[in-house]
């Protein structure tokens, strides 16, 4: 649901041109939407002059405008709905939501979402009762108390800025457009503050900032000598910064412990106004540069009024959280499997949950199971020959853990059982599902401490940080290279 263009329309039956455009606004983004949805069938928003005329000829609003028009007059034409289809150019712009109230006519062309060749039900346009919405809250802001024409122009100022609020890029948020009066300082019409464009409005309330750091985890290990086992982190920086002022400043600090891993291929968001060059050299392509940047990593930065991702990154950890080995012998209808655990030392172990998924692919349905775990619980779903080692939220003092069995299948069913190409034969795998709260593998942390707002207010801030498992892959030992 969204606005392709807005028009406020004076009637003035004496002028050479029957009327004056008061007010437009075009939403580009929409307009994109709009080519992309139509499809052949579009047809562009055209410029205000000639808008006008087609509105006032399309109304019957012209001088001396007594012809008779097939298009218009027919019979078969009769209009119910305050929805009209212009001719613009040898094209029709169609829908167009338009209707006139005390000497104004208030007009928008709504997105339709779909091809208009055959054209759409009504009912099932959304945009339309949406358009009505808002001409009709801009219809009442106008004239709630309104006395004279200096008070109507005065009203028609504002707009722009009370739509920045109500209909940012074209989508009604609030048709009592007062709503969005009450949250702006209109003590800057004369004295304008600069906005950024890419900006719809200001935040009102009380000043905060929220910082959250989440790394995701990825592993291969094979318990190989012929094949090396890999690991890789990468990171997302998210935040939300609720401060008042239309361009406030904010300098956010990324810190590393002393034994830290430094970031890497570090990607910013657009609203960082300014960066260390040593923070965009750092590569993680570069493995025989040992003079890698440890930080701090400063941002500055101007940001929107949404969250965002500040900034994506990855690291090269010495090695993975949890160290896996996964063995299976295959005799006859049965699978002996083995798998041994163990949380590195210098990992957090408090787990959100952690656990074990142990698929067999292109076998029939497990019919039993016999085995051993020296921690956790498992469970078996055997319609999807699936084993699932829930290991709880903690691992024990030694670190280590182990799960031990024979899991027996029956006949193969093609309809049900679960297939994979690549695992066919002794070629399995154990997957990892693991999330800790308040911890990243690299060590990085926002530094609550070193957070500088140039704003009005002291902001609350707030940071989180956690780590989650992602293509977390042990592979069966045995299985050929």
């Amino acid at each position: 649901m969204a606005q392709r263009a807005v028009w406020l329309i004076s009637h003035e039956p004496g002028s050479p041109l029957c009327g004056t455009v008061r007010f437009s606004r075009r939403y580009p983004t929409v307009e994109k939407r709009a080519k992309v949805f139509n499809g052949a069938s579009y047809v562009p928003v055209p410029e205000d002059g000639p808008f006008l005329k087609a509105l006032l000829f399309e109304l019957r609003l012209l001088r001396d405008d007594k012809d008779f028009s097939e298009s218009r007059d027919s019979c078969s034409h009769i209009n119910k709905t305050s929805i009209y289809a212009l001719p613009i150019g040898g094209e029709e712009l169609w829908p167009v939501v338009a209707f006139m109230k005390n000497g104004m006519i208030y007009a928008c062309v709504p997105l339709v979402e779909q091809t208009l060749s055959p054209r759409p039900p009504l009912i099932s346009i959304s945009g339309i009762s949406q358009g009505f919405e808002l001409l009709f809250g801009v219809q009442g802001y106008l004239y709630s108390g309104q006395k004279n024409d200096s008070e109507l122009n005065t009203k028609l100022s504002q707009l722009p800025d009370l739509l920045l609020q109500a209909c940012p890029f074209g989508t009604l948020l609030d048709a009592n457009l007062q709503n969005s009066l009450d949250s702006i300082n209109f003590a800057s019409v004369t004295h304008p503050q600069k906005q950024p464009t890419w900006k719809a409005g200001t935040y009102k309330g009380k000043p905060q900032v929220s910082i959250s750091i989440t790394e995701k985890v990825k592993s291969m290990q094979y318990d190989k000598q012929d094949i090396a086992d890999t690991w890789q982190v990468t990171g997302v920086v998210t935040c939300k910064c609720d401060l008042e002022g239309s361009m406030p400043n904010v300098t956010i600090s990324l810190s590393l412990p002393t034994n830290g891993s430094p970031l890497q291929d570090i990607l910013v968001h657009p609203c960082v106004t300014s960066l260390d060059s040593a923070i965009l050299t750092s590569s993680s392509i570069d493995a025989a540069d040992d003079s890698a940047f440890s930080g701090p990593y400063k941002f500055p930065l101007t940001p929107p009024l949404e969250s965002f991702n500040l900034c994506y990154y990855t690291s090269q950890v010495p090695v993975p959280p949890i160290l896996g080995f996964y063995q299976v012998k295959e005799e006859e209808v049965q699978l002996k499997i083995t798998v041994n655990l163990k949380l590195h030392e210098s990992v957090k172990n408090s787990f959100e949950f952690c656990e074990a998924r142990i698929p067999f692919y292109n076998r029939g349905p497990v019919t039993h199971v016999e085995y051993k775990v020296s921690f956790g619980q498992l469970e078996v779903f055997r319609e999807k020959s699936l084993l699932i080692w829930n290991i709880g939220q903690k691992f024990p003092k030694s670190m280590e853990i182990s799960l031990s069995g024979t899991v027996t299948f029956g006949a193969k069913s093609h309809e049900k059982q679960p297939f994979d190409q690549i695992c066919i034969g002794g070629t399995a795998y154990l997957k990892l599902h693991f999330r800790i709260l308040d911890y990243t593998l690299t060590g990085c942390y926002a530094d609550q401490h070193s957070v500088q707002v140039f704003a009005s207010g002291k902001p609350k801030i707030s940071t989180y940080r956690k780590l989650i498992s992602s293509d977390y892959y042990i592979w069966n030992s045995k299985a050929p290279a």
